[in-house]
């Protein structure tokens, strides 16, 4: 079920805006409708002006009218295994759940796994504060 986001994802990264860090990076998410929706990172020179792969790919599932992440997948050219920062950790468990599954990738495909509460312990509670 993950290689068809790894490849998404990868796809992705393809369209990436990397100029000035030549570090692109792709994510894809399956939403609760079913689709994938996709996503790059997009730099800007006023640093930090730029985004990353992970919000583009929520904004893309928001604006494609879907609310939650199932899984998602995330790759990095240059680094394998690449994990998302610590500000697309919070941005992504906006609209995920402590399970949703968080997929690790290198060039030949998903390497880890992860849930979402691995990747973000204690993080901030939607349900509760929002």
């Amino acid at each position: 079920m993950s290689h068809d986001l790894f490849e998404a994802a990868r796809g992705a990264m393809a369209f990436a805006h990397a100029p000035y860090s030549k570090f692109p990076v792709g994510a894809a998410i399956r939403a609760e409708d079913g689709k994938i929706y996709a996503g790059a990172n997009i730099e800007n020179l006023s640093f930090p002006q730029g985004w990353c792969a992970e919000p583009t790919a929520i904004s893309h599932m928001i604006m494609g009218g879907a609310k939650k992440i199932v899984e998602m997948a995330v790759i990095a050219e240059k680094l394998p295994l690449c994990p998302p920062c610590g500000g697309c950790r919070q941005k992504i468990a906006e609209f995920a759940s402590r399970e949703t599954r968080i997929y690790l990738c290198d060039e030949t495909g998903v390497r880890k796994t992860m849930t979402m509460d691995e990747l973000l312990p204690f993080s901030f509670e939607t349900e509760l504060l929002g």
